[in-house]
């Protein structure tokens, strides 16, 4: 694990191409169907997806319960989430935003965008776990 030999460099590297894909939102690169797939999306298509959402894994639950965080800044929020979009990478942190469960059942997006930040010490990450790229509105 990266907490006993302080090299976390795999997680940070997959995080800094899923930030660069996000950014761009376009490649043409064909790859593997794993997280550092050098596209969004299911295949090279016209279609632009925006986000590759994550779930963390931490070394303190020993990779097992996903790293959870509020979908509000307020000091009393309830609502959690799981699932995050990387914003930026730099070195071994990287800030993420958490991204909501779409309250719209009728929508084809899954997640709605928050205004909850945070940023983490991938030496806490021993696993990230890539769900279905999508479109997010707002970031």
């Amino acid at each position: 694990m990266c907490n006993n030999s302080g090299d976390c460099k795999c997680i940070s590297e997959i995080l800094t191409v899923i930030n660069i894909l996000q950014n761009n939102a376009e490649c043409t690169d064909a790859c593997l169907d794993t997280c550092d797939r050098g596209f969004l999306g299911n295949s090279i298509t016209p279609f632009a997806y925006n986000t590759r959402p994550i779930m963390l894994y931490t070394c303190y639950s020993n990779g097992v319960t996903p790293w959870t965080m509020p979908t509000t800044r307020d000091e009393e929020a309830t609502e959690t989430s799981s699932v995050f979009r990387v914003e930026k990478v730099d070195g071994n942190c990287a800030t993420f935003r958490v991204l909501a469960p779409n309250p719209d059942t009728t929508a084809t997006e899954p997640f709605v965008s928050t205004n909850s930040f945070f940023t983490m010490n991938l030496n806490c990450v021993c696993s990230i776990r890539c769900l279905n790229d999508t479109i997010v509105e707002g970031v």
